[in-house]
């Protein structure tokens, strides 16, 4: 067993126009990590190659998605399968994300020979 302390908690980015990701947890089936978007700010993900839910924990936002958009807010669960264009926009409260990422981020990734 392991706790994972601070997972899900806002953090102000070090640059207050970035986004922060922090990994808390990596083993090789999943990874758990902390997302976070400042008000304003712009969602430059691109699409993950794991299965990945992300959990609201604070903030309020929408995501759009290529299956469409919806209002998210603190206590959501949204699924994206791996590949899925996604990005959160119109960030209107620090929006913190607790993300869990199946296998483990980046892990399916090509690896150079």
């Amino acid at each position: 067993m392991r706790i994972v302390t601070g997972a899900g908690q806002w953090t102000a980015p070090a640059d207050a126009a970035a986004n922060d990701w922090v990994e808390h947890l990596r083993v090789p089936d999943l990874s758990v990590g902390t997302y976070c978007i400042p008000a304003g700010g712009t969602d430059d993900q691109s699409p993950h190659t794991e299965d990945e839910i992300y959990v609201v924990t604070a903030g309020r936002a929408r995501i759009v998605t290529s299956d469409g958009e919806a209002p998210v807010g603190p206590g959501a669960v949204i699924f994206v399968p791996a590949g899925e264009e996604h990005r959160f926009v119109d960030v209107t409260e620090d929006l913190a994300l607790l993300v869990v990422f199946g296998p483990a981020y980046g892990s399916r990734r090509a690896h150079p020979a």
